[in-house]
């Protein structure tokens, strides 16, 4: 619709119809202001559930594994000849180990011609070269060379393709292979043209032969597991060497202190956000608000209407009733430990802190001294009821119940709004608006048409007005 000017009523039209079109909006901007406060209300369900998520992860990958409690300390007489590792040994252990020969890997050298490495070969050929692989089975693996390839190439393709590790002296025109696994029954057999049909001599590999705590034995390669506990020979010995384990204090008293950290800042995050304060005079700035204020006071003013929007909400403040529940309760049919209390960890004494976990590290790690299994099953006990389960079952359990009733309300940002509830509510928002948006452009464009009528009528009457001062002058 064309819109006209005031010039024949002499009034600012445009004027006039945004003033009344600024309190037809009031109801929309209310609207509005609703939705952006369910939208922070929404992210802040977000921020939390990340943060669930985050201690539920790390009790997972640290409290919850008996790997994080079987790390050792290994003592060894002679580090230069052999070295200790523990990888699943839930105990500690002793020993002593007498070295007679280590395990050595198949050889293979041959002449084959002093050639530049680098140059371009002037023939084409294919050998095989036959090797034992991790799987203990020999495979026959083919290279193929051409004028393409230069002698490092080749040399590159057998170290990447076959199961031996091929190098060439570049002084003496020789070539060796090392078989990559050690251990008696391994050969090297090449067929084949390689380079003028070289001829190679083999050294067949062997097995390491050593006294473990007074037992004799064999093993194909220089590092093997006893019982869990990873050993590695480096040299022949003359002496027996000695190794023991002690639990390491400090990693696991690591993990456990990484664990009552994350859990008490989820503690004071959620608690932050049920406390506080809901500043009813501040509402989210409209559009036009933002227009007329600086960046320092719409960033006042955003702090004060984005605070109170999980102020004493019942699921957040559910979940920490369960989560205390859950970890200052008993565990039914453990060894050992069935309170964090005997541990070193307790509660604070300020209630208003919401029951956050304080550690007693001399406490703390004489536990992990004298028995780290027992803390592992203090946190990671199985049960078939809540009172004979572990610790950080029951607390992963919690997370969970709280993580999927958050989701139910406030969904995840890859979820569409009809799938949780505040999406739906987000979705009522955005039709009310825009049914709304639909009524003011009706609304203005008929203020429009009744000063549009009014100002025909005004012009009509200047002009009729004007002839007849006309005819009578």
């Amino acid at each position: 619709m064309t819109r006209i000017s005031g010039l024949a009523s002499g009034m600012d039209i445009d004027t006039l119809v945004s003033s009344m079109m600024q309190a037809a909006r009031a109801p929309l901007d209310t609207i509005t202001q609703k939705k952006t406060f369910t939208e922070w209300q929404r992210d802040d369900y977000r921020d939390i559930n990340k943060s669930l998520l985050e201690l539920d992860t790390l009790i997972f990958d640290g409290i919850g594994k008996q790997s994080s409690y079987i790390k050792k300390t290994v003592n060894v007489s002679d580090p230069n000849s052999i070295s200790v590792k523990n990888i699943s040994s839930t105990s500690d252990f002793s020993g002593t180990v007498n070295v007679e020969t280590l395990a050595s890997a198949a050889t293979s050298v041959g002449t084959i011609a002093k050639m530049d490495p680098t140059a371009k070969l002037t023939t084409k050929g294919t050998f095989t070269i036959e090797a034992k692989g991790t799987d203990g089975k020999v495979a026959a693996v083919p290279i193929t060379y051409d004028e393409t390839d230069t002698l490092n190439s080749v040399i590159e393709k057998i170290n990447s393709k076959s199961n031996v590790t091929a190098f060439y002296d570049e002084a003496t025109g020789q070539i060796s292979f090392t078989a990559k696994q050690t251990g008696s029954n391994n050969q090297i057999k090449i067929t084949g043209d390689m380079f003028g049909n070289a001829t190679f001599k083999n050294q067949d590999g062997g097995n390491a032969k050593l006294t473990y705590n007074g037992l004799e034995i064999e093993r194909s390669s220089n590092t093997f597991q006893i019982n869990g506990v990873e050993i590695t020979l480096k040299q022949k010995t003359t002496d027996p060497v000695t190794f023991s384990s002690t639990a390491d204090v400090d990693a696991v008293m690591d993990t456990v202190v990484k664990f009552v950290a994350k859990y008490n800042e989820l503690i004071t995050k959620i608690k932050e956000k049920t406390d506080e304060t809901k500043y009813r005079a501040y509402q989210p700035l409209t559009a036009a608000q933002r227009k007329e204020m600086d960046e320092s006071d719409i960033k006042l003013w955003d702090e004060k209407a984005k605070s109170g929007t999980l102020r004493n909400d019942s699921t957040l403040n559910g979940v920490l009733t369960k989560m205390r529940s859950s970890l200052y309760g008993k565990v039914d049919g453990t060894s050992t430990f069935s309170q964090l209390s005997q541990i070193g960890i307790t509660t604070t004494k300020n209630y208003n802190e919401g029951g956050k976990l304080v550690i007693n590290e001399e406490e703390l790690r004489k536990a992990i001294s004298e028995n780290p299994n027992a803390i592992y099953e203090l946190f990671q006990k199985e049960g078939t009821t809540t009172e004979n389960q572990g610790l950080a079952r029951r607390l992963r359990a919690d997370l969970k119940t709280a993580m999927t009733d958050i989701s139910a309300k406030a969904g995840k940002a890859s979820d569409v709004n009809d799938t949780f509830t505040i999406g739906k509510l987000l979705n009522s928002y955005d039709k009310k608006i825009s049914s709304f948006e639909t009524k003011l452009t009706a609304l203005e464009t008929r203020y429009y048409k009744q000063f549009t009528a009014m100002e025909t009528a005004i012009n009509k009457a200047n002009s009729q007005s004007s002839s007849l001062s006309s005819y009578f002058s």
